[in-house]
């Protein structure tokens, strides 16, 4: 299987918000950002792995501050960390006031997805290529991160 660098699979994804995609006083509902963290660590996921990609868990979403009816929700999604079937992407949610032309950060969410085969089972991945000291770290602690949902998840499956 072919290794990958980080920048293989990395997206950035632009859509206009309405006013349906908010409540009355023009304030972007956070199951909209949610919608489009979920679709564009989808396509990350789907990039690197070339297989189905369902997502596992969303955690870690962080609204910073509000996305308002008119402005771009820019996101930006990117590999933390892959194990044997799963991989944590990181998203970055921006808005763009597109009058004035600013940009503020207005979210931050990991999501972590499951490549699946034909026959809905978990299935391998490419392997990581590490280039800078920074994409050693993130991995290094999305493993941890990783790790810590598999310990989470089996310790909630022992008290069912």
């Amino acid at each position: 299987m072919n290794q990958k660098t980080v920048n293989d699979s990395k997206v950035e994804v632009i859509a206009r918000m309405f006013p349906h995609d908010a409540n009355p006083a023009g304030n972007v509902f956070g199951g909209e950002i949610l919608k489009h963290i979920d679709i564009v660590a989808g396509i990350v996921a789907h990039r690197h792995s070339r297989k189905n990609a369902v997502t596992a868990s969303i955690d870690r979403v962080d609204f910073l501050k509000p996305v308002y009816v008119g402005n771009a929700l820019i996101l930006n999604a990117r590999l933390n960390a892959v194990r044997k079937s799963s991989m944590e992407i990181e998203v970055r949610v921006e808005a763009e006031d597109l009058i004035r032309g600013t940009k503020t950060l207005t979210g931050t969410a990991l999501v972590t997805s499951v490549a699946l085969d034909e026959n809905g089972r978990p299935t391998p991945v490419p392997k990581l290529i590490l280039k800078t000291k920074e994409e050693k770290a993130r991995f290094a602690q999305g493993i941890k991160r990783m790790n810590q949902r598999i310990k989470e998840k089996k310790l909630a499956k022992a008290k069912n």
